[in-house]
């Protein structure tokens, strides 16, 4: 099995940026990162099912959200290269906010079964960091 893991600190309180990430439908402080978002279905951006598609390529639903401890998961359906549906098994992605004397700690972890999980891998981390740091100058 695969993984990514990537971090951030974050000078703000875990409210704050839980609110500002909690919605799956809502990546408008990633605009550095992701260029379009295109929701799929009736579910709402809190609901358990609620499908998108990033950036034309990938297709991502989310799988669970849990408000009280500041932390959603997703998976991806099927995505460009490596991410594709016939190259890589029950990819999920989890994000999580933990408190911290600091602010708050931004976890983005992701699992997944690949022949080739370090090109997986390779070509997840950048984006899950460009992703974290476009969270972070959100807050800047």
């Amino acid at each position: 099995m695969g993984h990514c893991h990537n971090t951030i600190n974050i000078d703000a309180p875990i409210d704050k940026v839980w609110e500002t990430i909690c919605n799956f439908h809502d990546l408008s402080w990633a605009a550095g990162v992701i260029t379009s978002l295109r929701i799929v279905g009736t579910q709402q951006g809190n609901e358990i099912g609620a499908r998108r598609v990033l950036n034309d390529a990938f297709h991502e639903t989310l799988t669970a959200v849990n408000a009280e401890q500041h932390t959603f998961s997703y998976s991806i359906d099927d995505g460009p290269g490596p991410v594709a549906k016939d190259a890589v098994d029950n990819y999920i992605g989890v994000v999580k906010l933990v408190e911290t004397s600091e602010g708050t700690l931004v976890k983005w972890d992701s699992s997944f079964e690949s022949a080739n999980n370090q090109e997986v891998a390779d070509f997840c981390d950048p984006i899950y960091q460009g992703l974290l740091s476009a969270l972070k100058e959100t807050f800047s």
